[in-house]
């Protein structure tokens, strides 16, 4: 027996009811967690030294290279010891131009290494009465390239994907409200790192999704996965950030974090750092799996439920093959500067693998990885239980034109 047209709009009503009433709850207790984590404000009181810290004699000014010579290093005197080094490169004396004078400033041979300082370069340099008209390089100024290529980047998204990359940048800025205001501060007050990293990263998930691709059954499907695929890869990343002694001490900030906060466990920030990690690449696969299933159905009403899941699920695992890839090299470019110096260790590459400033990076890659692998079959299943109770049948659609038109 066919639908009739009063039942399709039934059936989509009854479903829209199922789908609300997971979604009002699961935001009703996120927003209560959250309030239940929320930071203090005792962590406004924390703060590190700045290496540059100035008193009233000294100031950092931002300035402009006015002019370049080149010299020899000066120093070294022990053979293959940094200095001796050091003799090899070529240093840097810049005339920088602020709006206190200019100053006599000496380049870091390493700075002359790997980005030689050319006159019309900006840069800061740490000035004093103390120092005369000497100044001392702090950093380069940043400020206008990172600029032009952030409104470089949000002038291409909004050119090519219009209205929904305007919403797509507006969720992105609420994502980092979130983690900014909600997440980092409560895990410097000394929260449980594992529940604000799930319901920080389910609240984050919340808003983008229905910000950037609208309030929709298709929408909604995506975050059902999205949150089942995030409790997976909490539960994963728990189990393997204590399994695998993940400590957090592969890098200097570590240890700065543990000095401004001596109770934190560095143990429970990498547990965070996963969850957070593996966000945005499943946030695309749940996204693309949900709309790949309604397009496949629009394109075929009549298609049995087993065959849609089956369609979908081709769709999904060319994405797997193609993401497990993109995950990979992502998290490998990103520290390839630490790849480069432990490779020069003495030691195996299952050794290298296993220490402590790799092992993490090896974790990440496969916490996530299992994480949006297994969300990929979750979502497709929910997309097509919710697609084909709400679709209306072709022979339907067709009776239904032409009652209309007589």
């Amino acid at each position: 027996m066919h639908n009739t047209p009063s039942t399709i709009p039934a059936a989509r009503r009854k479903m829209t009811a199922w789908l609300v009433g997971i979604l009002v709850p699961l935001g009703i207790a996120l927003v209560v967690a959250m309030i239940w984590l929320w930071p203090s404000g005792v962590h406004e009181e924390l703060s590190l030294d700045d290496p540059y810290g100035t008193t009233e004699s000294f100031s950092v000014e931002s300035g402009s290279v006015s002019s370049v010579s080149a010299r020899a290093c000066n120093g070294g005197s022990e053979t293959g010891s940094a200095t001796d080094v050091q003799d090899e490169l070529e240093c840097q004396d810049a005339q920088v131009a602020t709006d206190r004078g200019t100053y006599e400033v000496e380049i870091p041979a390493q700075v002359s290494a790997s980005a030689e300082v050319v006159r019309g370069d900006n840069v800061k340099i740490l000035v004093g009465e103390d120092l005369d008209q000497t100044g001392v390089f702090v950093d380069f100024e940043r400020t206008v390239p990172v600029a032009l290529l952030a409104a470089l980047y949000a002038l291409v998204v909004i050119v090519v994907a219009r209205w929904r990359g305007v919403r797509a940048i507006g969720g992105l800025i609420l994502s980092f409200a979130v983690l900014f205001g909600f997440m980092i501060p409560a895990l410097l007050e000394g929260g449980p790192p594992f529940w604000v990293g799930l319901i920080g990263c389910m609240l984050i998930m919340l808003v983008v999704l229905y910000f950037a691709h609208g309030l929709s059954l298709r929408t909604t499907t995506a975050l059902l996965g999205t949150c089942i695929g995030l409790l997976l890869t909490a539960g994963l990343a728990a189990w393997a950030s204590d399994s695998a002694y993940l400590m957090g001490l592969g890098e200097e900030y570590s240890y700065m974090l543990t000095s401004v906060v001596p109770e934190i466990r560095l143990s429970g920030i990498v547990l965070t750092g996963l969850l957070v990690a593996g966000l945005g690449v499943l946030n695309d696969v749940t996204i693309t799996q949900s709309s790949a299933v309604w397009e496949i159905k629009a394109a075929q009403p009549n298609i049995s439920a087993k065959n849609l899941f089956a369609a979908g699920m081709r769709i999904g695992r060319d994405h797997i093959a193609s993401t497990v890839y993109t995950i990979a090299f992502a998290y490998a470019g990103a520290a390839l500067p630490m790849l480069m110096v432990v490779s020069l260790y003495d030691r195996s590459m299952v050794e290298t693998i296993m220490s402590a400033e790799m092992v993490e990076e090896v974790v990440r890659i496969l916490v996530g990885s299992v994480g949006l692998v297994l969300a990929i079959p979750i979502t497709t299943g929910i997309a097509v239980t919710v697609a084909q109770a709400v679709a209306e049948p072709s022979s339907q659609t067709t009776q239904t034109a032409t009652t209309h038109a007589h």
